[in-house]
């Protein structure tokens, strides 16, 4: 391996400048650095961890379809993590002159706006999405509105500005599509090739060069924070005063961020994106685009990872459970060498996975359910949008031409320490025919495979009965027939 060239300093565009420092701590947010070191203040702090949206900006990044903006939360996004990237913030936006940008302009006129606290953020997540849609469906902008939260409109404006916005300018001609091309170019300019790293003893921050420099960083460097999409590490910051340093920033590594199929089997690297992974899963495993539109907010599902998703070892995490159903396995590796297990195994108990020190997860791999199969997930939340799982169960079904269970994988989150299978269920259905009788009896398995908790989000009784519930509505999904009670209705449409 060639040495690698040591930088000390990140480098990135802001709006139209280019930014070069050198003294960043490792758990500094784009938030606080716009409000207080740049004077930004449009960019406002809502919540602090990701869920209003007051602080909403674009992040442009150079992928393999060329530059791509996207809205992401600043006050969980970190600093050393927009390294080659353009910041677009709302101050950024400009009309003709003396004008307002149109989609601002929309706001105004169909009064999107009352206490004006939030509004920020929704311009900025409006302008995302009419840089991509110029005239966007209603699906398409409740989409990209998921993670931006008001308490005085009740949305029918900010809907109606939406639907209004190319009415008052053309998205090709606004300023931030005609610098395109500009911007690619100062963007490629910056990609130098370079390790970054910055700071002293524990107060560091590095962003490696690459995937085999990631590999050699973590072999010295084994505590080190690997910090992804920052979704959930941000609140490590934000919430819980967490010292992360050192901090090892792999969201931008290329090498981590491809998702190809060979043979029926999907394979995604662990940068890949909720929104990157999004065409492909939904269009090859339909059931996880539903399941990929309720995990977070647009903003959320721009700088989330799967597999950071995989690797925090959360039991309510959304993504473990159905691909475990599936059947996925997960490729680690911890220097030049590599082992690849089944993801169920990989979930030890609360807090504690299967990788070593200095171990990385590097792909995930996961098979498409073969012809004659069916899958389903199904995830239970308060409010349908934007909430976090208080049980999600995920099952794939093979029957045999006479019509009993050739196969059978079910698995839960939110009903146990980790994700986990329903084993004793599946051995009471395998085999069986597939009918309601089958069904009802295998329910009583349930107790046998989990002891779920009771918290904020669901009592141990009520992830009980759902848990039965979902399994009958699977059942009512898959053979037509009805169930003979109401399967609990807070869950995935």
């Amino acid at each position: 391996m060639a040495k690698v060239t040591i930088r000390n300093e990140i480098r990135f565009i802001l709006n139209g400048r280019d930014v070069a420092l050198s003294s960043v701590a490792p758990d500094a947010t784009l938030l606080d650095w716009l409000r207080l070191d740049r004077s930004l203040r449009g960019t406002k702090e809502g919540c602090a961890e990701g869920d209003c949206g007051a602080c909403t900006v674009l992040v442009g990044k150079l992928s393999a379809g060329g530059l791509v903006y996207e809205s992401v939360n600043a006050c969980i996004r970190f600093l050393g993590s927009l390294d080659g990237t353009h910041v677009v913030t709302v101050e950024h936006l400009r009309g003709q002159p003396g004008q307002l940008h149109p989609v601002q302009q929309a706001m105004v006129d169909f009064h999107g706006s009352q206490c004006g606290f939030c509004t920020p953020g929704f311009v900025m997540s409006l302008y995302g999405l009419w840089m991509k849609s110029p005239d966007p469906s209603n699906a398409a902008i409740e989409k990209a509105l998921q993670g931006n939260l008001c308490r005085c409109t009740g949305y029918e404006a900010i809907m109606r500005a939406a639907h209004a916005i190319s009415s008052y300018g053309k998205a090709a001609k606004d300023p931030l599509a005609a610098e395109r091309k500009a911007i690619t170019a100062r963007l490629e300019a910056l990609r130098d090739g370079a390790r970054v790293e910055i700071g002293s003893a524990r107060a560091r921050l590095i962003v490696p060069a690459d995937v085999d420099d990631f590999a050699t960083v973590l072999d010295k460097e084994p505590g080190a924070t690997i910090v992804a999409g920052s979704t959930d590490v941000g609140l490590w910051v934000t919430k819980h005063m967490r010292d992360i340093s050192p901090a090892v920033f792999i969201g931008n590594l290329d090498g981590l961020c491809t998702i190809a199929e060979d043979k029926g089997v999907i394979s995604i690297g662990a940068g890949v994106t909720y929104t990157e992974a999004f065409s492909t899963l939904s269009k090859r495993i339909p059931a996880l685009g539903p399941l990929f539109d309720r995990i977070g907010g647009e903003q959320v599902r721009n700088m989330g990872t799967i597999g950071g998703n995989i690797a925090n070892g959360s039991p309510i995490g959304d993504t473990p459970p159905p691909l475990i159903a599936l059947g996925a396995r997960l490729t680690l590796r911890k220097g030049k060498k590599r082992r690849t297990i089944p993801l169920e195994t990989f979930f030890i108990a609360y807090g504690k996975q299967d990788r070593q020190p200095g171990e990385f997860v590097e792909t995930v791999h996961v098979p498409v359910p073969a012809k004659g199969t069916s899958f389903a997930v199904y995830k239970i939340t308060k409010r349908r949008d934007e909430d976090i799982t208080a049980a999600l169960g995920a099952f794939s079904l093979t029957l045999g031409k006479d019509g009993t269970v050739a196969d059978v994988r079910i698995a839960y989150g939110g009903m146990a320490a980790t994700p986990k299978r329903a084993s004793f269920v599946e051995k009471a259905l395998l085999g069986k025919p597939w009918t309601e009788e089958t069904v009802e009896a295998a329910m009583a398995q349930y107790a046998r495979d989990f002891t779920p908790l009771t918290d904020m989000r669901a009592s141990a009784e009520y992830r009980a009965l759902a848990a039965r519930n979902l399994l009958m509505r699977f059942f009512v999904e898959t053979s037509g027939t009805r169930a003979p009670f109401q399967v609990s209705r807070n869950e995935a449409a």
